[in-house]
């Protein structure tokens, strides 16, 4: 049972609480091999990708203890184990286990990581970085080898802006000898939740939330209990589920600081968006809307996580709209499948234009997370019965997507 049957035309009414950020979570839980000792970690989304991530830590000889979304990882007996191939393989975020366990360990020998197929996200970036730092790195066609005897501090003068090389940076730095700086950082919330964990186990950490970093390494860092914020991404999702399908919904803990990007344009677009204390209450939008133009970017700009989700809310506008893809160059794969969908949708480089379309259910496949999430979207607006395959993917990043937007109203279930 590897899809979701969805049944459209049904407006959505209710609530859902939004879990746990995916992408805070996974860096989190590596920064953990930093620390000797036993650190909790709350609201941690129980997702695949935690799951792999936490396989992982096992391997390594970590404990862990899991109960529903509080985590406990105790890294005393730290050892240098093969990690499950299987698990590097399929998850992007593997690869912040390099800079912990160099700093823990001294040596690294993993497979190349894996994750969505939604561009080449080369991981030379991070190799460089860390041999500023003191580590010497071999590589073949299949693995590499990083080892340090001592790591030091280093000015990391990056060409671009990377969030997954700007987390590794801070995991190796915190622990190394001297004084770090990161330019130009990456400033998402997930960075910022990184840094706030660190610290709370003792780190010295400068300029979280800027384009800067500056971190001065430490002797050690001691456990800690750390709450995972909320997840800006998921929240976007079932925002945009209420602007396509209609109706009205609560999403409790919507992240709201974290989504001024997302707000502001969805409301742009004929949405309705009550801010309440402990979250926001969507109304769908109107479709007449004016045509807009996005363009995604990194934080504060808007994400590249939202841009399927959007796609799909131009699509089923009067007027439609364009949108400019600038972080992954293979972000638009879910456009075939829309347009089975009946979607009018054309690619021009790395810009989709998109007419105003009615949708119709088909069989379509998922090819990467927030793409198969927003085909589950799209099907929620459509006429007739749609089938989602690969659900696998969705389940990446979305506890429990089926249970979530029935709560919001819709009717679909597993398949």
């Amino acid at each position: 049972m590897d899809a979701v049957r969805i049944y459209g035309g049904k407006c959505l009414e209710g609530q859902t609480t939004i879990q746990g950020s995916k992408n805070a979570s996974l860096p989190i839980l590596a920064a953990t091999l930093l620390i000797e000792g036993t650190c909790e970690i709350e609201n941690c989304p129980e997702i695949s990708d935690v799951y792999h991530m936490l396989r992982l830590l096992k391997s390594l000889g970590c404990k862990v203890e899991r109960e529903g979304t509080l985590v406990r990882v105790n890294t005393e007996k730290l050892s240098e184990c093969d990690m499950p191939s299987d698990s590097v393989g399929v998850m992007r975020s593997s690869i912040m286990l390099l800079g912990a366990l160099l700093a823990r360990t001294g040596r690294v020998c993993m497979e190349y990581p894996g994750g969505c197929v939604i561009g080449q996200r080369p991981i030379n970036l991070h190799l460089q970085s860390l041999r500023k730092m003191g580590v010497v790195i071999e590589e073949n066609e299949t693995e590499f080898c990083a080892e340090a005897a001592k790591l030091k501090g280093a000015v990391l003068n990056l060409p671009f802006v990377s969030v997954g090389v700007t987390e590794n940076a801070i995991l190796t730095a915190v622990l190394a000898e001297g004084e770090t700086i990161i330019k130009p950082a990456a400033r998402e919330p997930e960075i910022q939740a990184l840094c706030e964990f660190l610290q709370c186990a003792g780190a010295k950490i400068e300029g979280s939330g800027s384009d800067c970093l500056t971190i001065r390494g430490v002797n050690r860092l001691y456990p800690a209990r750390y709450r995972i914020p909320a997840d800006r991404i998921v929240a976007g999702t079932y925002l945009s589920a209420c602007m396509c399908a209609g109706g009205r919904v609560f999403l409790r803990d919507a992240p709201v600081h974290h989504m001024e990007s997302v707000l502001t344009r969805a409301v742009e677009m004929g949405a309705a968006i009550d801010y309440e204390a402990d979250g926001i209450l969507v109304t769908g939008r109107d479709h007449r809307a004016v045509c807009h133009t996005l363009s995604t970017g990194c934080y504060p700009a808007f994400p590249t996580d939202m841009q399927s989700p959007f796609m799909v809310i131009m699509a089923l506008s009067d007027q439609g709209g364009s949108i400019e893809e600038t972080v992954f160059e293979n972000r638009f794969r879910i456009v075939p499948e829309l347009c089975r969908m009946g979607a009018d949708i054309t690619v021009h480089g790395n810009t989709a234009y998109i007419s105003s379309s009615k949708l119709h259910g088909a069989i379509v496949q998922a090819e990467e997370l927030r793409g198969g999430a927003a085909l589950v979207i799209a099907a929620l607006a459509a006429e007739g019965t749609s089938i989602v395959t690969n659900r696998h993917y969705i389940d990446r990043g979305y506890e429990d997507i089926v249970l979530s937007l029935r709560q919001l109203g819709a009717s679909l279930e597993l398949a």
